[in-house]
């Protein structure tokens, strides 16, 4: 009987850490750092990186040096105020760099449209609620709900994700498990 115990102990720790691996190894994934983005969405990226260096960089330095003016340091509110501001600016500053230095751009004209993947149209039926509605699966930069484009790290993107016409997708969202079934996929 301990014996029987033992081995069955044995196959659920096996499992936790076969569990454990297959999460981190799904972490590493999400995590890789690369951005896909079309390349309209890229040069957005890319002008308003320009923008914050030669428009919002000099102005914060500016309201800095104004308020340094203004005398003490210890208790100028206007001065940390406008330190803090240029904190955050650096931090978005730096955000952008990286994103812009990790994005790939995908070619829009190469979808593989037999599947749910990024940048594929889908068209889906609630099968709670009977409502069809078409989604663009993107990245998370150019996710727009009120435009139809949901983010491919969302978990109705997550949940659609490599699913074929006529599939059904359970799809387990804050309210609950909702069922999606495939209807089209276009580009």
């Amino acid at each position: 009987m301990a014996t029987l115990q033992q081995s069955i102990w044995g196959v659920v720790i096996f499992f936790c850490l076969i569990g454990t691996l297959f999460k981190n190894l799904k972490l590493e994934v999400v995590m890789s750092g690369i951005l896909y983005v079309t390349k309209e969405t890229l040069e957005q990226m890319k002008a308003e990186l320009v923008r914050m260096k030669s428009i919002d960089r000099p102005a914060a330095s500016k309201a800095i040096a104004e308020a340094r003016e203004k005398g003490d340091l210890k208790e100028n509110a206007e001065y940390d105020a406008a330190k803090e501001a240029q904190g955050i600016l650096e931090a978005k500053l730096k955000k952008l760099e990286g994103d812009v230095a990790s994005a790939r751009v995908l070619d829009e004209s190469n979808v593989d449209t037999s599947k749910v993947s990024i940048l594929t149209k889908v068209t889906v039926t609630n099968l709670n609620t009977k409502k069809q509605i078409t989604y663009q699966i993107t990245s998370e930069k150019e996710a727009d709900l009120k435009l139809g484009k949901i983010s491919i790290t969302s978990p109705i993107g997550k949940g659609l994700l490599g699913k074929v016409i006529g599939d059904v997708a359970e799809v387990t969202v804050p309210a609950g498990v909702v069922k999606f079934k495939i209807e089209n996929i276009t580009s």
